[in-house]
């Protein structure tokens, strides 16, 4: 079970190239050595399983998360190109996909963001970082928070499928977000109702979590 994992959120002028790397190191690169490790043994004995904890950002990119969905975007083109060959093998892949979980991971990331100076981006970009992103992510959170428990409890069930899955999504309330791209290939039914649900209807969005 690959789990490392850190994040990264705020205007993309306030982040600087080396923690970007880092993130990279640890949520992609992490696991690339993982696998490394594990396959060979894997394929010489025909059985095994490896199981990813990606996340919903890793289909969906999130306003703000830039460089963490790039890391979990990376992982789930690494785990996609490499399922069929493994299969060859008889080993599965599956990747995990939580939406949020509520745990010190996101709690310690938000008290950053709160911190942190944003005199690199312009007044507007910070405002709306500060003000609409921030705001709305701990209503998110609060609502449709998963805890860490119960991510375990769907990882244990994709462990222990008779057929494990490839991709198991952990909340179905992120099953339309996702859906999204795939109704529409040009992207702009995707892109059109996330800029109205971050600029037009954030009221709305409160209300409704709450």
């Amino acid at each position: 079970v690959s789990n490392a994992g850190v994040g990264m959120a705020g205007p993309l002028e306030c982040q600087s190239l080396a923690a970007m790397q880092s993130l990279m190191d640890t949520n992609f690169f992490g696991l690339v050595r993982l696998v490394k490790e594990v396959l060979p043994d894997m394929k010489r004995r025909r059985g095994g399983h490896i199981v990813v904890i990606s996340s919903i950002m890793g289909l969906q990119g999130i306003v703000f998360n830039d460089i963490y969905a790039a890391s979990k975007f990376a992982v789930e083109g690494f785990c996609e190109s490499l399922v069929v060959q493994a299969l060859r093998f008889n080993v599965a892949i599956s990747l995990v996909e939580p939406g949020p979980v509520t745990t010190e991971f996101e709690a310690k990331l938000y008290e950053e963001a709160e911190r942190a100076d944003y005199s690199r981006t312009d007044p507007e970009t910070a405002d709306i970082f500060t003000n609409l992103y921030l705001r709305n992510s701990k209503d998110i959170f609060a609502s449709l928070g998963q805890s860490p428990e119960d991510i375990a409890e769907h990882t244990l069930r994709v462990i222990e499928a008779a057929r494990p899955p490839f991709r198991h999504q952990t909340n179905a309330a992120y099953t339309p977000m996702a859906a999204l791209k795939h109704a529409d290939p040009s992207g702009a039914l995707m892109t059109d109702a996330f800029y109205k649900l971050v600029f037009k209807y954030d009221a709305v969005l409160r209300l409704s979590l709450r």
